[in-house]
């Protein structure tokens, strides 16, 4: 725990260091703010991280014979009883009590702030709700709701700048930063470095929001001046971003600094050595490993061996020729000629003897039964031609499993047998141990690209090559295609993983890219025994990546998608008006208009006028403006509101219907049920027909039809 909390905390240092000293001068808010956040990852995932660096030390092993005698020694124990430490106990528990206090006051903050978001009426902004509170207070953000006071929404003294200023807030999750180094602080509350962490975290808030006033409105001296008003009212707002939080000479001096893009880059790549430094000396860990080295085991190297003896005498008087294309070796020599370490090397395998092995009864039985694959000496044979012989024809036979992507259209077993006769064995089998049967071998290491270019491998007639690279685990396989021919008229059809078509194209107008996604698949056997017909079409189901691939290799005229036309652009172009006069409504009783300053609803009324309204239900005129003459000394929309007429008009939460609320005479107006807002038209039937915010018609439990 120690080495954690000292690691840790001189990683915090250095990089809060560097921050202050280097990057919180210039104007590059987005890269300090995850700078920030990913300098507290690190800084406590450095302590875990272990990368080790082994040192080989070559340590010589003097092996001396040793005598040694031993001497009865009489000893006696004296046993101590070991006494209790009590200071651990009591430190982790005053820890944990102390992070457990915080963590409650950490989930009492919050549930405030979400409470007074969920008490409070809400209005809809943008990408934020606006709660309106009754306490005097600043505007403050928490998640995505921004708190206002009542009075000041109603009266229209909240300038806009400022409602700007916490939507960036809203927009950009300040709050998540926020509550990230808030919980940091529950576990390491004894740590001061966290608070100076979350100063500086928030601080870099305010930077981005007010770079953001500055890029929209353009006006530096009044934004400053405004905050400076607002900065005599002392509040903060715990786990909150609040606008007056550090209004200081550095914020107001940060709103006209400019930064060189040379100079952001250099400091933003210098952060690169300092995290390899921290790396280097927290991370990195030498193990000294020792090689012994001992004149014995050297000798042990040169001494021949029963196997090397059992080598000489299989492989005496034949000529090898080792293709090395590692060692870039190319010769013929004779065995003879080769040093002990080559031999060993190159002819690791030596035949051991083999022992008649009779074919067990129940197999052999099986063979003549079913289809099986078997060869007799090296021929294949069927099941009529294994009747021909008896079990006792054979004096030894071998097996081994084949696996699925090495199985062949002719032999699609999962297991393979070779039986030899008694003859057959006697003559070339009994005595393949004593010595190797040509003059020469050839021993080939290569990679994959050579072998491929080897005339024996193109020329070969087998379904499956498998061989071996030197220095390498495992096997390399070669599947032959020569029985995966596709037909070029068959339809081949890419589909992604949710079964939409990617493209359909016969398979010879397909690219050489596209054709390598077609997995090989040889063609099954019929119940007859037959070999069946192409299929006339292929599906294959592509990855998102496969369907990149196809989307970049496709050209124009393969895509669905089309340029638009002027005249197909102007059919379905919105109609913009400068006035809502102007809209030709074409006899319709209702619907929308859009004019540059938004968009607005039209109803018809029965002497023919129309009348406007604004999207939050208000009536306008022709230019889109409150009509202040409609305005009613009991309307809630116009006035300030009491708590009691709050909590009728806002939360009627236990009404279930539309219907079930009080319109009173008027013909179109907003109502308010289970905390959602709709718009109530009475039509010419005196019928009420009923609307959600977002314009779809509802049912009576708003529900949209």
């Amino acid at each position: 725990m120690t080495d954690f909390l000292l690691k840790s905390t001189f990683s915090l240092i250095v990089f809060l260091g560097f921050y202050h000293l280097v990057l919180e001068r210039e104007k590059m808010h987005q890269f300090n703010r995850f700078y920030l956040l990913f300098s507290i990852i690190i800084s406590l995932a450095i302590p875990f991280l272990t990368f080790e660096i082994i040192k080989i030390i070559p340590v010589v092993q003097v092996i001396e014979p040793m005598m040694e005698e031993s001497f009865p020694i009489a000893t006696s124990e004296i046993i101590e009883e070991e006494k209790t430490n009590y200071i651990p106990y009591i430190v982790w528990s005053l820890y944990a009590l102390i992070s457990f206090l915080l963590l409650i006051r950490f989930g009492k903050n919050i549930w405030k702030l979400s409470s007074k978001s969920k008490s409070n009426p809400i209005v809809k902004y943008k990408n934020a709700n606006l709660v309106l509170v009754d306490e005097k207070t600043l505007p403050h953000t928490f998640l995505d709701s921004i708190f206002i006071n009542f009075d000041d929404y109603n009266n229209r003294n909240i300038e806009d700048e400022l409602y700007t200023h916490e939507l960036v807030h809203v927009t950009q999750k300040h709050t998540l930063d926020i509550l990230f180094i808030e919980f940091l602080k529950v576990i390491f509350w004894f740590n001061p470095l966290f608070m100076l962490y979350k100063k500086a975290i928030q601080l870099n808030h305010e930077f981005l929001a007010d770079e953001e006033i500055v890029k929209t409105y353009n006006n530096v001296p009044f934004y400053q001046n405004l905050l400076l008003q607002k900065s005599s009212e002392q509040q903060t707002i715990y786990l909150a971003s609040n606008l007056n939080y550090l209004v200081t000479k550095k914020r107001l001096i940060m709103m006209t600094k400019n930064t060189s893009q040379k100079i952001a880059l250099l400091k933003k790549v210098a952060i690169v050595p300092i995290l390899a430094g921290l790396i280097y000396f927290f991370c990195i860990k030498i193990v000294a490993q020792e090689k012994v080295i001992s004149e014995i085991s050297e000798k042990i190297k040169s001494e021949i061996t029963d196997k090397d003896k059992i080598r000489d005498s299989y492989y005496s008087g034949v000529y090898v020729k080792i293709c090395d294309e590692k060692t870039k070796r190319n010769d013929v020599t004779l065995y003879e000629n080769l040093s002990l370490e080559e031999k060993r090397k190159y002819l690791d395998f030596i035949p051991e003897m083999m022992i008649e092995k009779e074919i067990p009864e129940p197999l052999f039985e099986k063979m003549k039964t079913k289809d099986m694959a078997v060869w007799i000496n090296g021929q294949v044979k069927t099941k009529e031609e294994i009747k021909k012989y008896k079990r006792t024809d054979f004096s030894y036979y071998t097996y081994s499993f084949v696996h699925k992507n090495a199985r062949s259209k002719r032999f699609p077993q999962e297991n393979q047998y070779t039986l030899y006769t008694k003859d057959y064995f006697d003559e070339n089998l009994k005595n393949s141990h004593v010595h190797f049967q040509r003059d020469t071998i050839k021993i080939v290491i290569a990679n994959y690209q050579t072998a491929m270019k080897n005339p024996v491998v193109k020329k070969s007639k087998a379904d499956t090559i498998v061989w071996f690279t030197e220095g390498k685990e495992g096997y390399n396989l070669y599947l032959s295609d020569k029985n995966d021919k596709i037909d070029p008229e068959t339809t081949v059809i890419f589909r992604s993983k949710n079964g939409a078509t990617i493209l359909r194209k016969k398979y010879k107008e397909l690219t050489e890219e596209q054709k390598k996604l077609i997995p090989p698949s040889p063609p099954k056997k019929s119940k007859s025994g037959e070999v069946a017909k192409p299929k006339d079409e292929i599906i294959i189901e592509i990855s998102d990546t496969e369907i990149k691939k196809i989307y970049a290799a496709l050209d124009n005229k393969d895509l669905k998608i089309r340029p638009a036309t002027a005249e197909e652009i102007e059919k379905f172009k919105p109609i913009i008006v400068d006035k809502l006069s102007d809209f030709d409504t074409k006899g319709k009783k209702e619907g929308w208009i859009y004019m540059k300053s938004g968009t607005y609803y039209f109803k018809r009324n029965d002497d023919n006028t129309i009348d406007y309204f604004n999207r939050w239900g208000f009536k306008v005129d022709e230019n889109g403006e409150k009509l202040l003459s409609e305005i009613k000394k009991n309307d809630l929309n116009y006035r300030n509101a009491s708590k009691e007429e709050i909590e009728k008009a806002n939360y009627n939460k236990d009404i279930k219907s539309l219907d079930d609320l009080d319109k009173g005479t008027k013909k179109s107006g907003y109502l308010y049920m289970n905390n959602a807002t709709y718009f109530f038209v009475k039509n010419d039937d005196n019928i009420f027909e009923y609307y959600n915010r977002w314009g779809f018609r509802v049912n009576k439990k708003g529900e949209k039809i």
